[in-house]
């Protein structure tokens, strides 16, 4: 074996797990924060219902700056901007260590969050272009494991450190990591780049706006007395979006091409992901919502209830290539989305007698069928995009998802707070989380009825032949 095999070789057995490491700090970091807000407010002198903008400032810049990691990736190579990407992020981790303040917090949180809006789907970029499409599946299939892990290891390890250590560790944990990624991508990130890129700023611009618009709207949307300036956000942000439509119908060179939307796959793909996701997001936080503040049980004992998800995912991960090559990407996903959304409604069963172990069961078999939705649908969304489609596909896939996941919590929230004010819970708050559960279970499953537009044939170049 010539000595470049050999280095492709140890490229491929490395970069999936580059490309982990990336996927756990930012899935991390986008949940620890839930179960340590009192402590960070109490510490910083401000109420806990203002730090939500230590989230939201994070999800924002995540979503607003994806778009330009396709263009970046092109212009300076994907090794150099993975990098970039990780000191980035691991030096926003430390700044908000160090924040004095919730203003600090809060522009840490956003140098973080340009970080992690690179690395992911940069990485993502370097795996699609390096793996054929025969192998690729399995490679997605390993590097996707801690997105699953991640959310649900976040409320249980941030718990853990504020009771234990101080708030202040929470984001110390990323910067370890962050230099192993560091370590590993000088020596195993392959640096793709293309001679032939074109920003193109204003759709940037139009695009970033109407995504930033849409958040907002919807992460304000839970406040009933002041509905009129949310909706005439929310409406600016469709406008925005035609807006960018217009544009990219122009021609030219727009960072998302229209021409994607041509593929079916994709649009199938893109339309799933929004649609599934808002159920499926949901359930992360409301259901250590529901455990803490109707059972009255700490953030520490919601996390373990929710922990058995991690395993099961895990667990899914080595029977989802045998699902689809049996049952092929149509079924599977019709199916695998009915099953989710029924789990989601089952989660609505028990009363505040029940013993929380009921939930334990429902909780695992859920993160067997997330593991194979997430894994089919990413994997379907670029099935069929050309070699010059692979990194504007890829990155709006990428802002799709984390707008998706912002999105079903905001709207999860939503409805919580909807049957919180009706004459129907009896004036138990638990009532409330069972119909939010019951509405958002009974959506998830129309939302399958997406991937009837799929054809059977669909996606069997990605199949992975069996070793």
């Amino acid at each position: 074996m010539t000595e470049a095999n050999t280095q492709q070789t140890s490229v491929k057995k490395i970069l999936p797990l580059i490309l982990a490491t990336a996927i756990f700090m930012q899935m991390l970091d986008s949940t620890i924060l839930n179960t340590s807000l009192p402590a960070i407010a109490k510490d910083l002198n401000e109420s806990p219902l203002n730090m939500q903008n230590a989230i939201i400032s994070y999800v924002l810049t995540l979503a607003v700056f994806m778009p330009a990691s396709g263009f970046l990736a092109d212009r300076f190579g994907t090794k150099k901007i993975f990098i970039f990407s990780l000191v980035l992020f691991s030096l926003g981790s430390l700044f908000c260590s160090l924040s004095q303040n919730l203003t600090h917090l809060v522009i840490s949180r956003v140098v973080q969050g340009v970080g992690g809006s690179l690395m992911t789907p940069v990485g993502k970029l370097a795996l699609i272009k390096t793996f054929d499409k025969n192998e690729l599946l399995k490679a997605m299939n390993f590097a996707i494991i801690p997105a699953l892990i991640g959310p649900v290891l976040g409320p249980l390890v941030g718990g853990y450190m504020v009771d234990y250590l101080s708030w202040h560790w929470i984001f110390l944990i990323n910067i370890p990591i962050g230099v192993l990624g560091i370590l590993l991508g000088l020596k195993f990130m392959p640096n793709y780049k293309s001679d032939d890129v074109d920003f193109d700023l204003k759709g940037f611009l139009i695009f970033a706006a109407a995504s930033l618009l849409l958040s907002v709207s919807l992460e304000l949307f839970g406040d009933i007395q002041n509905i009129t300036p949310v909706l005439l956000v929310f409406i600016m942000g469709f406008l925005f979006l035609y807006y960018y439509y217009k544009h990219a119908k122009r021609g030219g060179n727009p960072i998302f091409p229209l021409n994607l939307f041509q593929v079916r796959t994709f649009r199938v793909g893109i339309v799933g992901n929004l649609a599934t996701r808002l159920g499926i997001s949901s359930v992360p936080l409301l259901l250590p919502l529901m455990i803490q503040i109707a059972y009255k049980q700490s953030a520490v004992t919601s996390g373990w209830i929710i922990a058995p998800m991690a395993l099961t995912a895990i667990f899914g991960k080595s029977y989802v290539i045998k699902i689809l090559d049996k049952y092929g990407y149509r079924q599977t996903l019709m199916i695998n989305t009915f099953i989710i959304g029924t789990l989601i409604c089952l989660l609505a069963i028990p009363d505040i007698h029940t013993s929380l172990y009921w939930f334990v069961p429902i909780i695992a078999i859920l993160g067997f069928f997330n593991s194979i939705q997430f894994t089919s649908m990413n994997t379907i969304s670029i099935a069929d995009l050309r070699n010059f489609q692979t990194s504007s596909g890829n990155s709006l896939l990428s802002v799709n998802q984390q707008l998706a996941i912002g999105f079903g919590i905001a709207f999860g929230l939503i409805v919580l707070k909807l049957f919180e004010n009706t004459d129907l819970i009896n004036g138990e708050i638990h009532n409330a989380f069972r119909l939010t559960f019951l509405t958002v279970g009974i959506l998830t499953i129309l939302s399958g009825f997406v991937f009837r537009r799929l054809h059977i044939s669909d996606g069997k170049n990605m199949k992975s032949k069996e070793d």
